[in-house]
């Protein structure tokens, strides 16, 4: 592996990734503040002479939160993970559009195909982000920023932020610095100017606790956790996490660029827009266990795993949350499997009160291609399984 000299980390990040997929889709509100998060019935409707009627934030009513947001409706305060209703009241003329992931997984795979096509040392960290080693490849690395940014776009039409630098983490911080659509590219010798001044919080491994401790220790940047000596930082934050805060903040990261990782589990989950009742609501509940096991299965199919465990996931009313899973006689990735075993775990819960989320994991993964099926499981039965 080449050294933190001669070594060149590029962090590709997509630009509000799922909203600019929609802009795809709509262009006629580019330059507008819109948010996705809404369901299917807030889906464009076409007016009598062909153009588009759209939804708009105060149409909407129920507890979900929006999953992305475009920059301009950013300004406005929105941003993803807020609750609907609040960013209906910051901007009731926003957008609203219906999540849409089919769309969103057709996108990723051209971004990352595109990527692909100029490294092949890809590590694949999300739907919209990946690390590429770039060491070898030839030119300057603002070029081989240039040529990564054009490959997306040609494949996409979206715009993306590159940062490279010598390692992963440095890579992902400056990415950061120029969005949207922007190029950085930093040395170790840049870290005191360039990286220092960045909030503490910026680093991925620095959560709300973490960061909050900082604060309270008058510690706001990575410049000034990097001013601490490590013993110090182990005083405050104990031996393996304030080794690592001292490293980090000064830029050390080793790790590779992993183009393959196994998968440790697979899940799907859903909150219903109002609590669900284990009886009156039995076929809602049905329904959308039946789908969740679809997806589950789909994704498992998608990727090539069967799975030897099952599990469920409820929240009631109460917010308390139950999880149940079992271990299965022989791997598995069909969904009538996977429903008929999910179906197992549930009769193991008391379902005495209305229900709030529903979800389904498949884990203990297994590549489809290392075993022989042993049995046909296609006579299962598909009933919501309830005990009344």
């Amino acid at each position: 592996m080449p050294d933190q000299k001669t070594r060149r980390i590029a962090h590709i990040d997509m630009d509000a990734f799922f909203a600019s997929c929609e802009l795809s889709r709509y262009p006629e509100l580019k330059g507008l503040p819109m948010v996705v998060g809404g369901r299917s019935s807030h889906a464009p409707r076409i007016r009598e002479d062909g153009t588009r009627e759209f939804s708009r934030l105060r149409d909407y009513a129920g507890r979900g939160v929006l999953t992305t947001a475009t920059y301009e409706a950013r300004a406005l305060g929105l941003h993803s993970a807020m609750p609907t209703m609040h960013a209906a009241k910051l901007a009731p003329d926003a957008i609203l559009l219906p999540v849409n992931f089919e769309l969103y997984r057709h996108y990723s795979r051209l971004f990352k195909e595109a990527i692909r096509s100029i490294s092949p040392l890809v590590e694949s960290i999300g739907i919209d982000e990946v690390y590429a080693d770039v060491s070898t490849l030839p030119g300057e690395a603002s070029e081989i920023a240039q040529r990564l940014k054009s490959a997306v776009f040609a494949a996409t039409g979206l715009t993306c932020s590159v940062g490279i630098a010598p390692n992963k983490l440095l890579a992902k911080l400056c990415s950061e610095i120029q969005k949207p659509d922007g190029i950085t590219v930093i040395t170790m010798a840049d870290i005191s100017s360039r990286i220092w001044p960045m909030p503490a919080k910026k680093i991925n491994g620095i959560g709300p606790k973490a960061s909050a401790k900082l604060e309270s220790l008058e510690i706001k940047t990575i410049g000034q956790i990097a001013a601490m000596s490590e013993a110090w930082l182990v005083e405050h934050f104990g031996k393996s996490y304030g080794r690592w805060l001292y490293r980090v903040s000064h830029g050390q990261d080793d790790r590779p660029v992993v183009t393959e990782s196994a998968p440790v589990s697979m899940s799907r989950e859903t909150t219903f827009e109002r609590n669900l009742h284990p009886v009156r609501d039995k076929p809602a509940l049905s329904q959308a266990f039946t789908q969740l096991c679809e997806r589950v299965a789909s994704d498992l199919q998608q990727k090539g795993y069967t799975c030897r465990k099952i599990g469920i996931k409820l929240r009631f009313d109460d917010f308390k949350t139950v999880t149940r899973d079992l271990t299965l006689p022989a791997p598995i990735s069909d969904a009538r499997s996977l429903r008929l075993f999910a179906g197992k775990c549930l009769k193991r819960i008391d379902l005495d009160k209305k229900i709030r989320l529903l979800g389904v994991k498949a884990s203990g993964l297994v590549r489809a291609d290392s075993i022989v099926h042993a049995a046909d499981s296609a006579q299962f039965t598909l009933d919501f399984s309830v005990d009344e």
